[in-house]
């Protein structure tokens, strides 16, 4: 090899790894941001971006100057080595969303938008049922979520909310009523934001709200780190700018008081591209694109320059069709520098939950930035880190309160038929005397009153009681994997699609969880678009990064593997407490709380608890147990299904059906859609019930439950529950008093019935 060759070769080594630091020192920014809400007007909250990019910037050495303007920009002035070229690279800090309008007399929280016209077509519909922060003034971010529909409760309902509309949005936070939200620091201008983190795919791409309004300011932290070494001439004034999705006003400030001579203005397309409008958008992973006006001409003047540099330092830089930037407001739009152009990055899913970016093309951005202002130099530094699952360990068979158990059940993750690290939490929160056997359905079982020899204790015994709660939620299950490396999946449970389609999700396989995004259906960006019922032979598409079956293969993931999406416990205002596969960990917490209370042995009982499998997919679990009880001659005679009662405490549901109030104690579920309980029965619950001053409801609502397998063995079926508002999706809320009220009765149950 020559000695040309030779510089060559090691320039363009350097090159990679300067790349390679830039992507990741780029991505730990964008991580941070993605994780920081920002809604227009309100990028400066604290916590906000604002504050996150302002700590960035001062923790250079040395510090660049800066300042923050009139309406919250923030300018970041560092001066080259030699007096020359006025620069300017603007990019954006907030995003879409919501601030509070009306806090209502029961405590809910009212909504408008901000911006105020949808930014697409599905952006109400895909905040409905989500877990989201309230941004308060004192700093706080108060957990709640938007109301949804309960799948339980609409059969045979007459003008269903759509769930796609400002005007069917609330916000529940666990308040009672005004007085309670606003003393949980709540307050009208308020902004709100759905909860978010950044989901790291395979093949370097990467996952989450905001991310096409986060790249660029992650980009231009990236690039403050490779300037300040000061070894460039002239100035680069690096401007992170407000209120980009209400019309500018923020680059409107910059434009004014920066006078530059060159900009470099980094967001997304003022103009998205949309299916059947031409060619298809380019996907993440193709570069960095340059907008222009017509893609069918050359390139010309600083666009062109900005192409040339890119191909000189190896990014993959092209042109594509965007509108100009869009001010909105009474005056003229300003007039931008002569020598402006836009760069963006490739977006999968733009405006959504699941809005893609790619590591590689976040990289090359920032290189191709950095070489807008100097030759190509050494190699930048770049920090490490990786996410955290946010398990944590906890000494086995150590009791906790039911609050604490409750926590650690409802974030273990387990979709139907797939209960293993279900069962393993309730096994290690149990007390050590506690031996229960795992049958071959997977179900969790624990007898109490027997001795060693088998022969029930006591001289006389009541009629043997079961008591069982399920173990499963609804999730999807994978059914093939495609040549493109997407995986089809079909539903475990049933529930509303727009909860989970087009949201980050989990692959979980058996080496491991792996970050992925359920697909948006096509045409998901038209006014046309509905739902598809993803029952039966429908098959939902969950995207990896990964563009082969081989690709797929290689990470360990298989047909049967199982898909979730990502859950949190949070405690809301008051006594209320939030978090997905509420249905049915309350009730498996209860049972938990009881095998504490009741001790190993109850002298002339006969009594079993049951955790059972698959129940969102048929009882299956339950029924085997049904049948192997009998089969054994131990039928019980009376069987307390402990599961949701589905309740229509909610701004969206009818109360003439299933209104059992939140906080007002245990419900006797009398009548669902599989079982009716004899009414003497059902008094008999709320007279011991009263008798330990448990609070009490009873009435009827939608659904099935696992004692209804056990009745035609002439089991008789007493189903009891607690109110779940919003259930089978990422908003169930419940009360803890009412879940503490649930243990109380099944432990006086297993006592006197």
């Amino acid at each position: 090899m020559n000695s040309s060759a030779r510089r060559f070769a090691l320039l363009f080594l350097l090159l990679l790894i300067a790349a390679s630091a830039s992507a990741q020192s780029a991505r730990e920014s964008l991580k941070q941001l993605v994780a920081t809400p920002g809604v227009s007007g309100y990028e400066g909250v604290k916590g906000g971006p604002a504050e996150v990019i302002q700590d960035a910037i001062k923790s250079l050495q040395p510090a660049p100057a800066v300042t923050v303007d009139s309406m919250g920009d923030i300018l970041v002035k560092i001066e080259g080595s030699n007096p020359g070229l006025k620069r300017v690279i603007v990019a954006p800090m907030d995003e879409p969303g919501y601030v509070v309008t009306e806090i209502t007399a029961d405590g809910f929280l009212r909504l408008q938008r901000l911006p105020q016209q949808s930014p697409q077509f599905l952006f109400d519909a895909l905040h409905f049922a989500q877990q989201v922060s309230v941004l308060a003034r004192d700093g706080r971010r108060v957990p709640g979520v938007i109301a949804g529909l309960s799948v339980h409760l609409q059969p045979g309902r007459r003008d269903a909310p759509k769930m796609d509309h400002l005007d069917e949005m609330y916000v529940d936070i666990g308040a009672a009523n005004e007085a309670e939200a606003r003393k949980a620091g709540v307050d009208v201008l308020d902004p709100v934001t759905v909860d978010r983190r950044l989901y790291q795919l395979s093949n370097r791409l990467d996952a989450g709200t905001a991310v096409g309004d986060r790249y660029g300011a992650a980009a231009l932290l990236a690039l403050a780190e490779l300037l300040k070494d000061r070894k460039f001439t002239g100035s680069v004034t690096l401007a992170f700018v407000t209120q980009e999705w209400l019309g500018g006003r923020g680059l409107r400030r910059v434009l004014e008081e920066t006078n530059a001579e060159e900009m470099i203005y980094v967001g997304r397309l003022t103009a998205p591209r949309t299916p059947g409008s031409g060619a298809p958008p380019p996907p993440p992973g193709s570069g960095v694109l340059i907008a222009t006006s017509d893609a069918s001409k050359p390139l010309e003047g600083f666009a062109a320059e900005i192409q040339s540099m890119a191909h000189e330092i190896g990014v993959n830089a092209h042109a594509e069709p965007a509108g100009a930037l869009r001010f909105v407001g009474y005056l003229q739009p300003p007039k931008l520098p002569e020598k402006f152009v836009q760069l963006a990055l490739p977006l999968d899913w733009p405006v959504t939950p699941i809005e893609t970016v790619s590591e590689n093309d976040l990289g090359g951005l920032v290189s191709l930035l950095d070489r807008t202002i100097r030759p190509p130099s050494g190699v930048p530094g770049g920090s490490g880190g990786g996410v955290t699952d946010g398990h944590f360990a906890r000494a086995p068979h150590t009791e906790l309160s039911v609050e604490e158990v409750l926590k650690e059940l409802s974030v273990a993750y387990g979709a139907s038929g797939h209960e293993a690290a279900v069962r393993e939490k309730v096994l290690s929160l149990l007390p050590s005397w506690a031996k229960p056997e795992t049958d071959a359905s997977g179900n969790l079982i624990l007898h109490f009153g027997e001795s060693a020899s088998g022969h029930t204790e006591g001289a006389k015994t009541a009629p043997p009681i079961v008591v069982v709660a399920h173990l499963d939620e609804i999730g999807y299950e994978v059914k093939a994997i495609g040549d493109d490396g997407r995986l089809q999946v079909a539903e475990l449970g049933g529930g509303y699609a727009q909860y989970y389609i087009g949201h980050p999700a989990l692959v979980h396989s058996a080496n491991g969880t792996h970050d992925a995004v359920m697909e948006l259906p096509a045409g998901w960006d038209t006014a046309q678009f509905t739902w598809p019922n993803y029952r039966g032979n429908t098959l939902a598409r969950v995207d990896l990064g990964v563009r082969n079956r081989e690709g797929v293969e290689a990470l360990g993931i298989k047909v049967g593997d199982w898909i979730t999406i990502e859950k949190q416990y949070h405690a809301l205002a008051g006594t209320r407490a939030n978090a997905r596969s509420f249905d049915d960990r309350v009730g498996c917490t209860a049972l938990v709380a009881a095998t504490w209370a009741l001790g190993p042995s109850i002298p002339g009982r006969d009594v079993t608890f049951i955790w059972s499998t698959e129940e969102e997919v048929g009882l299956k679990g339950a029924a085997a147990a049904a049948e192997r009880l009998a089969a054994a001659g131990r039928t019980p005679q009376t069987v307390f299904a402990i599961d949701t009662f589905v309740s229509s405490d909610s701004p969206l549901e009818n109360p003439r059906f299933a209104h059992a109030l939140l906080g007002q104690g245990f419900v006797v579920r009398a009548v669902d859609n599989s079982n009716i309980v004899p009414r003497a029965l059902s008094d008999r619950v709320v007279a011991i019930a009263r008798q330990h001053n448990i609070p009490v409801q009873y009435g009827a609502t939608g659904g099935g439950n696992d004692g209804s397998v056990f009745t035609r063995f002439g089991t008789v079926d007493v189903a009891l529950g607690w109110p779940l508002r919003y259930s089978h999706s990422p908003a169930e809320v419940v009360d803890t008093r009412d879940v503490r009220g649930l243990a109380d009765i099944v432990e006086a149950l297993a006592k006197e019935w």
